[in-house]
C-alpha cells in the first residue's frame, strides 16, 4: 500500500519542520511539500495531489477556513484536518462546516496525529475530545420541533462490543485508545468500528456519533 501523501500548511515554518520531520519518522506517511498560507495551499495542492492537508486556521492572505472551503470545492478528493491552537465554538464550526474531516489541536500527541492522518485517509473522521464533545453538545441542543421524520430503530442492531466501541469513538478516541481501553487488538477495534459505521448508515465517525445520539444509544 502507498504511503499517504501530506501537505503542511502553517504560517510558522519552525511549526512545519517539527510537523515533517515527526511525520518523517513513519513509512506509512511521506509529506510532499508544505505551504504558509492558505493561499499558497491551493496553488501547491493542486500541483501535487496530497491524500491529506494539514491545514492550520490562522494564517495571512487567506485563512485555513476559506482555504479548506475552496480546497473541497475545487480538490474533492484532498481530505483536510484543521491544526490549530484554538477549539472555541466559533473556529470548530466554521472549520467543520467549510468541509473539514478531522480537528486537532497543536498540542494533540505525536500518535493522534499520525492516527488522524490515517484515518482522515480512508475518509474517516477524527476530532480531538474536547471537539467531539461541542459537536454532540451541539446536535443535542437541536429542538424537538425539528420537522424533519424521527430515525427509525435500526435494521440490524449494535451488538454490546459495538455499542462499548461507539460510546469511546463518540468521545473522539481513535482506534488504539480504544483497543487500549476495551483490551481489544487495533485490528479487532477497526473491523467493530467499520461494523458501527455500516450498521448506522454512517459515512464517518462524526455522523455515527450523531446518528446515535439521535436514536438514544448515547
Amino acid at each position: 500500500m502507498s504511503a499517504v501523501r501530506v501537505l503542511l500548511v502553517d504560517d510558522q515554518a519552525l511549526f512545519r519542520e517539527a510537523l515533517a520531520t515527526l511525520l518523517a519518522t513513519r513509512d506509512d506517511i511521506e509529506v510532499v511539500g508544505e505551504a504558509g498560507n492558505g493561499d499558497e495551499a491551493l496553488r501547491r495542492s493542486a500541483a501535487l495531489a496530497p491524500d491529506v492537508v494539514l491545514m492550520d486556521l490562522r494564517m495571512p492572505v487567506l485563512d485555513g477556513v476559506a482555504a479548506t472551503r475552496r480546497l473541497r470545492a475545487e480538490q474533492p478528493g484532498v481530505q483536510v484536518i484543521a491544526l490549530t491552537t484554538f477549539d472555541d465554538d466559533e473556529d470548530v464550526f466554521a472549520a467543520l462546516r467549510a468541509g473539514a474531516l478531522g480537528y486537532l489541536l497543536k498540542d494533540a500527541s505525536s500518535a493522534q496525529l499520525v492516527d488522524a492522518v490515517l484515518a482522515a485517509a480512508r475518509g474517516e473522521s477524527v476530532l480531538q475530545p474536547s471537539v467531539a464533545a461541542k459537536v454532540v453538545a451541539r446536535f443535542a441542543q437541536l429542538p424537538d420541533t425539528d420537522p424533519a421524520p424521527r430515525p427509525q430503530p435500526l435494521v440490524v442492531p449494535l451488538s454490546d462490543r459495538e455499542l462499548d466501541v461507539l460510546r469511546l469513538l463518540a468521545d473522539g478516541h481513535s482506534n488504539r485508545e480504544i483497543a487500549g481501553s476495551l483490551f481489544l487488538a487495533e485490528g479487532t477495534v477497526k473491523n467493530h468500528v467499520t461494523s458501527v459505521l455500516a450498521k448506522l448508515g454512517a459515512r464517518d465517525r462524526t455522523q455515527a456519533a450523531l446518528r446515535a445520539r439521535a436514536l438514544g444509544l448515547l
